[in-house]
């Protein structure tokens, strides 16, 4: 069962409004495309967590801290005798692995991403040793892009390839006959408690309030031109038999992003003073 849903970080969400009301640089463009990319890699990940038949408690997007290092796990699963956790990568395109490295070609060197699995499993190992839990932990990387493809791949790293991903959670399936318990159960509830909601490592571009164009936009075309009949509808799809209706909940992120922007002006200038 999802005990932990997904959701957009404060960050993605930021930038998101931020590049529908001014112009990001190259750099602050290059890092939203980035986030949303890793982001809409996990939700496709996701699909294939709901469709889980075991019991086990899945816990999304976990940000934790141990010895005041902070750590974070794209997916962590709780089963009845083990826990798995999953880093998850979007990556697009023809890569290579050599020498513990991993290249987009031609040569071009990108982030390991065993590296940070690596550094995170062990962090998670003690701090559930120093909670009193003592289930194995197996960690993953997965390459969720169906257009993914590694040369020289390694036989043994624990990467699963989207061609491997229905076999992988075929075997995960099997586990139907194992039960959680009480144990389990405190051990995710331990594990949410500890969850960190805002990450300090946010990175926004420098603007004014007074600089960004105010409004609510359509869901569909992010266009700023709505009509107000006996509903709120895009001025762009008036012409088509079927309006685009805006939903309340965009109505109220729309406008909930200006306390939004400021709540994260205070935020960063706090950390900044420390």
């Amino acid at each position: 069962m999802i005990y932990k849903n997904r959701r957009k970080s404060l960050e993605l969400l930021a930038l998101e409004y931020l590049d529908k009301r001014m112009s990001l640089t190259d750099k602050s463009k290059l890092h939203y495309l980035n986030l949303l990319k890793g982001y809409e890699g996990e939700t496709l990940f996701d699909e294939y967590l709901e469709k889980l038949k075991s019991e086990c408690y899945i816990l999304n997007d976990l940000l934790l801290n141990f010895n005041n290092t902070l750590f974070q796990i794209d997916s962590l699963l709780i089963f009845p005798e083990m826990i798995y956790i999953y880093e998850v990568k979007n990556y697009q395109g023809n890569f290579c692995y050599d020498s513990d490295r991993l290249y987009k070609q031609p040569k071009s060197e990108v982030n390991n991403p065993l590296t940070q699995l690596n550094r995170t499993e062990s962090l998670l190992r003690q701090l559930l040793q120093s909670l009193g839990f003592h289930l194995s932990v197996e960690a993953s990387v997965v390459f969720i892009h169906p257009e993914f493809t590694l040369y020289q791949a390694p036989l043994n790293k624990p990467f699963i390839y989207p061609s491997q991903l229905n076999q992988y959670f075929k075997k995960l399936n099997k586990f139907t006959s194992l039960k959680l318990d009480q144990k389990h159960l405190k051990l995710a509830d331990k594990l949410l408690s500890l969850h960190i909601n805002d990450s300090p490592f946010t990175l926004l571009p420098a603007y004014e309030y007074n600089q960004l164009r105010k409004g609510i936009t359509c869901i569909s075309c992010n266009s700023f031109s709505l009509l107000l009949a006996e509903e709120l509808v895009c001025a762009k799809n008036v012409g088509r038999k079927k309006l685009l209706q805006l939903p309340l909940y965009d109505v109220w992120m729309n406008l909930g992003f200006f306390f939004l922007i400021r709540k994260l002006q205070q935020m960063l200038y706090t950390i900044g003073a420390k």
